[in-house]
C-alpha cells in the first residue's frame, strides 16, 4: 500500500485527494468501509486497487476486471446531511459524472442502465456500487464504488460487456483516465448541497438507456411485458409505462429489462 495526491481542480484553492493504492484487495469498498470502523477517514479518500478480488455490484452481482486493464476504485465522501430520502442523488450524481468523462474521452453512445451501470453501444462499460452511512434520518457519508473496463479485449461469457478500448478501437492510459474519472467525480460530488435534485434528476432521466422506447421486462415472476421507461422517482424507483398505459413503479430486485 502506499499514498499518492491528485489536485482536484475544481476551485481556485489548491485541493489534493489523497489516493491509497492497492496492489490487491478483495473490494475497495468494503476496505473503506472497514477503514471507516478504525479512523476517522478525511473527506474525499480514494482507494485504488491494481487487482480487486472480490468486486461487489448491485443484486449482489460480482465485478470481473483484470489488472493492469481496467480500474477499480471507491471513493469516501462525507455528506452534508443529506435527507435519507433524497440517498438516490448520490446514485445519480456519480452516474453522470462517469457520463461526463467518459464522453471527455469520446466514448461513442453513452447512457445510463438504471439505476447506475454505464452503457457504451448498448454494453456495459462500468457499474457502480453506492453505499450510504445514515444516521438519525439524514445521510452522513457515502461510499462510490467504480468498476471501469478500460483496455479489456476479452470478456469471458459476458457478451453484453464492453470496455473503453473495445468500443473506439484505442488504447488508453491507465492513469489519465483515472485521474479524469476522479477529478470529474469529485467535481460532482463536492457540489451535493448545492445542486437542485429535480434539476440532476431531470438530467439523469435524460441520460437513461431506453427511455421513452418500447422496451421488454421481464418481473421476479418470470412473466415478461412491454413497457416504456418514463422517468424514476426521487425514491430511484424505477417508473414504466405498461401495455395497458399505466406507469408501474419498480424497485432494483423487482424488474429486468431484456435488450
Amino acid at each position: 500500500m502506499f499514498l499518492d495526491t491528485l489536485n482536484k481542480g475544481y476551485s481556485n484553492n489548491l485541493l489534493y485527494v489523497k489516493i491509497i493504492k492497492l496492489n490487491a484487495i478483495d473490494s475497495t469498498n468494503t476496505y473503506l468501509k472497514n477503514l471507516s470502523k478504525e479512523i476517522v477517514l478525511e473527506d474525499e479518500v480514494v482507494v485504488w486497487a491494481k487487482n480487486q478480488q472480490v468486486g461487489r455490484g448491485q443484486r449482489e452481482a460480482s465485478w470481473q476486471s483484470k489488472p493492469g486493464e481496467s480500474l477499480t476504485f471507491s471513493v469516501f465522501k462525507q455528506i452534508n446531511e443529506l435527507p435519507a430520502e433524497h440517498q438516490f442523488l448520490m446514485v445519480m450524481l456519480t452516474s453522470l459524472a462517469l457520463r461526463d468523462a467518459l464522453n471527455y474521452f469520446s466514448i461513442p453512445k453513452i447512457a445510463v442502465k438504471w439505476p447506475n451501470d454505464i452503457l457504451s453501444r448498448s454494453k456495459k462499460l462500468c457499474g457502480i456500487l453506492i453505499e450510504n452511512t445514515i444516521q438519525k434520518s439524514v445521510i452522513t457519508s457515502c461510499i462510490s464504488g467504480i468498476g471501469l473496463n478500460v483496455n479489456e479485449i476479452e470478456f469471458s461469457n459476458l457478451p453484453q460487456a464492453t470496455s473503453m478500448r473495445l468500443s473506439t478501437g484505442t488504447e488508453f492510459n491507465i492513469t489519465e483516465v483515472f485521474n479524469v474519472v476522479i477529478k470529474t467525480l469529485l467535481k460532482r460530488l463536492h457540489n451535493h448541497s448545492s445542486v437542485s435534485f429535480q434539476d440532476i434528476k431531470t438530467e439523469y432521466e435524460a441520460a437513461l438507456f431506453k427511455k421513452d422506447v418500447v422496451s421488454v421486462f421481464e418481473r421476479p415472476s418470470g412473466i415478461k411485458f412491454n413497457g416504456v421507461i418514463k422517468g424514476v422517482m426521487d425514491s430511484g424507483a424505477l417508473l414504466i409505462e405498461n401495455e395497458q398505459g399505466v406507469i408501474e413503479q419498480f424497485q432494483l430486485k423487482e424488474i429486468k429489462m431484456l435488450y
